[in-house]
């Protein structure tokens, strides 16, 4: 798979890449959102309730954006994670 595909999946581009459909990209990506999503909750359990649905799917979204993950265990995402509220924090106090 291309860079554009990885570009578009997490979100860092909104152009299809050539040989894919527009529905199909948004499938993929959703699938993204959604395995990031559930597995970010398995380990914070109370986050999304307490920061509630708009600003838990905003967070979840800037993650995979942003996110430097390059493992193919998703249990290595926890890590990632963790890593990604570091630097989005230390951002903030800058």
């Amino acid at each position: 798979m291309s860079a554009a595909f990885y570009d578009y999946v997490r979100g860092l581009t909104d152009e299809v890449p050539d040989g894919y459909t527009l529905q199909g990209m948004r499938v993929y990506r959703y699938l993204v959102y959604l395995g990031a999503s559930q597995m970010v909750e398995a380990c914070h359990p109370q986050l999304r309730e307490q920061l509630g649905e708009d600003v838990w799917r905003l967070l979840i979204e800037d993650f995979i954006r942003q996110s430097a993950w390059n493992s193919n265990y998703y249990g290595d995402l926890e890590n990632e994670f963790r890593d990604y509220l570091v630097r989005t924090t230390a951002a903030e106090t800058v």
